[in-house]
């Protein structure tokens, strides 16, 4: 596939890459509206990919375990891709859209979905690794994805998406880099709880943003991340999310082409140079200098 969407010189190839990081509230199609009216907006100020937040389409519902939550789930091809492949076709742009997939009866995923230029969709990608933790209870409503680490090839190149909780494992990222991703993409849902102190914050704004760069670096490929921004109400009457916003983008040696505020929506885009991994790999080869051969305890849980 030709990747018409990159404009090339003699050294660079640079993508346009759309990031929207919004708040949400209870109105579904409000919040739809708003990603789709800043999908337009950064597609008008040259965007060719744009990425969307982790579960974009309503408030992250998973502080607490409610059956009712359900009815929220689509299926995939359905109502939400219809109007997203409608919008990639008319302005002539890749989307990656984050949906709350219902697959079967009783079975759901967190799915990320890639939409072609051409409004087809290009592939998708189930959440792998599931938390299950205070306001975070993932497991009660999502199945682990089945489909593995494999990139999903489009017009603006070969995109490894991967969700939230992925972005704290390195071998995910590995994954995606040894199967040819040339970006690493991470629609995310990730906050403070406001009872936690303020230095605990800090540093664990700290660690989501230096594993994710760590990601890039080792991996010589830049990082996409996109994180959802604002305070969303506990329904059992806890003291709720405050979600720190911060999306960013790096490049192949880590270094910040852009990095959002932690309490406004924004939409940026960011102009991505995708020759860099070529000339980073160069310099540091580690897929070169791996010792496969000695990492086999890499597939156990722990070595006692």
């Amino acid at each position: 596939m030709q990747n018409s969407n990159l404009r090339e010189t003699a050294n660079t190839k640079i993508l346009q890459v759309g990031v929207v990081q919004q708040s949400c509230t209870a109105d579904v199609d409000a919040n739809f509206a708003k990603s789709i009216a800043q999908i337009r907006r950064v597609a008008q100020q040259g965007a060719k990919l744009v990425v969307l937040q982790e579960l974009h389409r309503g408030l992250y519902f998973c502080q607490q375990e409610i059956a009712a939550q359900f009815d929220l789930a689509e299926t995939i091809p359905g109502p939400s891709t219809q109007v997203l492949s409608a919008l990639a076709q008319e302005l002539d742009i890749v989307i990656v859209a984050s949906l709350f997939e219902k697959r079967a009866v009783g079975l759901h995923h967190n799915t990320a979905v890639v939409i072609e230029c051409d409004g087809s969709i290009a592939g998708k990608y189930r959440k792998m690794h599931i938390p299950d933790d205070p306001g975070y209870y993932e497991k009660f409503y999502f199945t682990p994805g089945d489909l593995g680490f494999h990139p999903i090839q489009t017009s603006v190149g070969k995109l490894g998406i991967l969700v939230c909780w992925d972005q704290w494992f390195p071998e995910a990222a590995r994954l995606m880099a040894m199967a040819g991703a040339e970006l690493l993409i991470y629609p995310t849902a990730i906050g403070w709880s406001p009872e936690e102190a303020a230095d605990e914050k800090v540093r664990q704004r700290d660690a989501w943003i230096t594993v994710q760069r760590a990601h890039a670096i080792a991996n010589g490929i830049p990082v996409v991340s996109v994180n959802r921004v604002g305070h969303e109400p506990d329904p059992a009457n806890g003291p709720g999310l405050n979600f720190w916003g911060s999306s960013f983008v790096v490049g192949p040696q880590g270094e910040f082409l852009f990095s959002a505020s932690v309490d406004r929506e924004e939409t940026q885009v960011v102009a991505i140079d995708m020759q860099r991994s070529e000339q980073v790999r160069r310099m540091w080869p580690y897929l070169r200098d791996r010792r496969i051969e000695h990492y086999g305890d890499l597939l156990k849980i722990y070595r006692d």
